[in-house]
């Protein structure tokens, strides 16, 4: 099996490099600060993140717009930014990052993913985009940004297909954007195929609330390589090669 580094401290911004995180949003509970909290950790990561996309689900915005706070924030003493426990004090340079929301990113459209017994009335899950689009930092929205997804996959939506749907957004949206470094807020299910997609031979057995996924490949280079180690960033895998017959 190929060798997986730590995700945090062998991805290096080198010329000529694309990374991609891919993020679990955060938890009911207390998943602004989590949220808020993982954003100041993928600030201190060696690369940028240049652009954001996000799945249409709320918890998804909200904690993507706790990240990019996190990415934006201003500070002339950087340790003091890193100590504060909420994005509420921060100072925003919206230059710094762009945002939009991508409905190929969305959760798997079913009953089971999403334990409800039927769908949203009309299947109406949310309101205008532009509502959603208000909920991030001022000034980070990418207006211009054109959408991959048009619309939401249809209700009961196989998971096989949205696995499928994941593996393809992920590799469309790195393709599109070919010189930035991204971030994508989605789901669990998502971050799971992330891994297990774009490595041979992995299987994804838990994935928890802002677990992130590093992958990186040469912008030369056509593939997506995963560098995420099990269990260091919130994602757990086990390698087939090792499974008990």
């Amino acid at each position: 099996m190929e060798q997986h580094q730590n995700s945090s401290s062998a991805v290096a911004a080198t010329a000529g490099v694309q990374n991609v995180v891919v993020m679990r949003h955060g938890d009911r509970i207390e998943g602004k600060i989590r949220a808020w909290t993982t954003g100041k950790r993928i600030r201190g990561l060696r690369f940028p993140i240049h652009r954001v996309m996000v799945s249409p689900f709320l918890r998804c915005l909200q904690t993507a717009a706790e990240v990019v706070a996190a990415l934006c924030a201003v500070a002339n003493d950087e340790e003091l930014m890193l100590s504060l426990d909420t994005s509420k004090d921060a100072v925003i340079d919206p230059s710094r990052v762009k945002v939009h929301i991508e409905l190929g990113l969305c959760e798997v459209m079913g009953s089971h993913a999403m334990r409800i017994s039927e769908p949203a009335k009309d299947e109406i899950w949310f309101p205008a985009i532009s509502e959603l689009e208000s909920i991030f930092p001022a000034g980070t929205l990418d207006s211009s940004a054109e959408r991959i997804y048009q619309q939401l996959p249809q209700w009961e939506e196989p998971v096989s297909s949205a696995r499928d749907r994941y593996k393809n957004i992920i590799q469309a949206l790195a393709d599109k954007f070919p010189n930035e470094n991204l971030l994508l807020v989605t789901h669990g299910e998502a971050v799971g195929v992330s891994v297990n997609s774009f490595a041979k031979g992995l299987e994804v057995f838990e994935v928890e609330y802002c677990a992130l996924s590093f992958l990186q490949r040469s912008t030369q280079a056509e593939n997506l390589r995963v560098l995420t180690e099990s269990a260091q960033s919130g994602v757990s895998y086990y390698s087939e090669a090792d499974k008990t017959p």
